[in-house]
């Protein structure tokens, strides 16, 4: 396991939305499980958390959004994603997403969509199981 990489596991939060105890309680455990964590803080841009997801080799994204405008701001990053060339990237998301809209939220390309009280092992084994992994 020496020469295991750490899956490297972008969370930003998109938009306006300032609460970000969630993304923090998420980004820690992932790190705490071994993952190599960058956390953006918040109010990022789409081209923000694009840029970033780039620049840091992001194998994963995981966005956090309580303010309701995921429809929006999801298909926006994904789109400053692809103007990037950055494909093959496994993309979750949590916060406060009403059931009636996680089948677009998963249309969009995310495969993993956790609600409030999610445990955070459960995050971790659901990133374990997908992270795309990159022959280096």
């Amino acid at each position: 396991m020496a020469d295991e990489q750490a899956i490297r596991v972008l969370i930003a939060k998109p938009g306006l939305d300032g609460h970000d105890r969630g993304a923090k309680v998420v980004a820690r455990a992932l790190r705490d499980a071994g993952m190599e964590v960058i956390y953006t803080g918040i109010r990022q841009t789409p081209d923000m958390i694009a840029e970033a997801a780039l620049q840091e080799d992001a194998q994963v994204v995981g966005l956090s959004i309580l303010s309701g405008a995921h429809l929006e701001l999801f298909p926006r990053v994904i789109a400053a994603l692809e103007e990037r060339e950055v494909s093959d990237v496994l993309l979750f998301c949590g916060g406060i997403i009403p059931e009636a809209d996680i089948p677009a939220v998963e249309e969009m390309g995310f495969r993993g969509v956790f609600g409030p009280g999610t445990s955070t092992q459960d995050i971790i084994e659901f990133v374990r199981e997908h992270a795309p992994t990159y022959a280096n």
